[in-house]
């Protein structure tokens, strides 16, 4: 069987894989030299910074078929994978589209770093396809998209907004990072740049900081080139370790899209939480869409507990198995508060425009037995 027809589970395991024709194992070899011989015997002067060393981008070519993508890099964080999607399309006196509700980290940098390069910027506190037309300018390049967004669950038509910039010649640019590619396939429906911060799902055990970027031949080439010159490499061990946890990529997502569905049911209907946010429930606002681009529906979700922060601090204190932590997408389930966390460089303005309170509690579901995970939420939450 060819492997560009194999299932996506098996895709998880074999596509990407470099063999070592000198020992022929079955895992990509780690090379850990940074200096090579040249001329190499293929002609090749390589250097790990230009991302060209053997087996480095086994895990960038496994997501680009996961993608369905034609290239793709692996960067060093994933804000650095979003920093090299946005920087070679942009300069000054161009304009940036994006929604409110998205990642604090991009937030922030957006808002610290485009103004020094002359870009400029626009958050959508409402996202959709009539109003991103109504946005564009002459001078849009890009429209930023985060679909589901980050804490919130926000969930954005990638189909109507693709055709809308298209028609306008404007870039779009997606990060996949919460649903990843089991569950959504943004290039499918017409997007033309897909970023993971591979630190979360593509990895999924809580051990590595990575970024990666995925697009057309063409427009790899101008990302691949500013992440050479900005220096975002990964290194040879991390470039393993990533493809070593995308193989159970599906496996995971499986498991963590039950659980989630399951732990958002459980929420919704306890009387210490007034509002769950996740698009597998009906009562989503985005559920119908979702339903329409997504296989499943993630690991994500976050609820607004009935009380004050100090309610939310008692609540967390009494979790057993669920870890109140940073970051997200690994195994284990974690949990945060976004206001304390991943968006406190925003401005209280801004994460009340997003809808971020001081109450609202994001979840990072694991593969854990969710009757556990139901039991440790149960007693925290009484």
């Amino acid at each position: 069987m060819a492997k560009e027809n194999l299932s996506i589970e098996s895709t998880c395991v074999h596509a990407g894989t470099y063999f070592d024709p000198a020992t022929g194992g079955v895992n990509t070899p780690i090379f850990t030299s940074s200096s090579f011989r040249y001329p190499s015997p293929d002609g090749v002067g390589r250097y790990p910074r230009y991302q060209n060393v053997k087996g480095v981008n086994a895990a960038a070519v496994k997501l680009a078929v996961l993608e369905h993508a034609e290239d793709g890099i692996i960067v060093s964080s994933g804000m650095s994978a979003v920093t090299v999607s946005l920087l070679p399309f942009l300069s000054s006196g161009h304009h940036v589209i994006l929604p409110g509700d998205i990642y604090g980290g991009t937030h922030h940098m957006v808002m610290a770093e485009f103004p020094k390069l002359g870009i400029v910027y626009e958050f959508l506190s409402e996202f959709t396809a009539q109003t991103v037309a109504d946005s564009i300018r002459p001078e849009t390049r890009i429209v930023y998209i985060e679909t589901p967004s980050n804490p919130r669950l926000g969930i954005v038509d990638l189909a109507a907004i693709a055709q809308v910039c298209r028609e306008r010649g404007v870039l779009t640019v997606v990060d996949n990072t919460f649903a990843s590619p089991i569950n959504q396939n943004p290039i499918l429906l017409g997007c033309d740049i897909v970023l993971h911060s591979g630190t979360k799902y593509l990895n999924g055990h809580s051990d590595l900081c990575c970024g990666a970027v995925v697009s057309s031949a063409v427009l790899m080439e101008s990302i691949r080139e500013t992440a050479v010159n900005l220096g975002t490499s990964l290194n040879a061990m991390d470039a393993y370790i990533l493809e070593r946890g995308m193989k159970t990529l599906a496996l995971r997502m499986e498991r963590q899209n039950e659980n989630a569905m399951v732990l958002a049911g459980f929420l919704q209907n306890h009387d210490a939480v007034t509002h769950v946010y996740y698009p597998g429930l009906e009562s989503h606002p985005g559920h119908d869409i979702a339903c329409r681009q997504m296989r499943g529906f993630g690991g994500m979700l976050s609820f607004e507990l009935d009380g004050d922060a100090l309610e939310v601090e008692r609540f967390l204190e009494c979790l057993r198995l669920v870890t109140p932590a940073l970051s997200l997408g690994g195994v284990e389930t974690l949990v945060c508060v976004p206001a304390q966390t991943s968006h406190v460089k925003m401005s209280a303005e801004d994460r009340a425009q997003a809808g971020i309170t001081d109450t609202l509690v994001r979840v990072s579901v694991g593969i854990e037995n969710i009757n556990d995970i139901i039991d440790d939420f149960s007693d925290a939450l009484n």
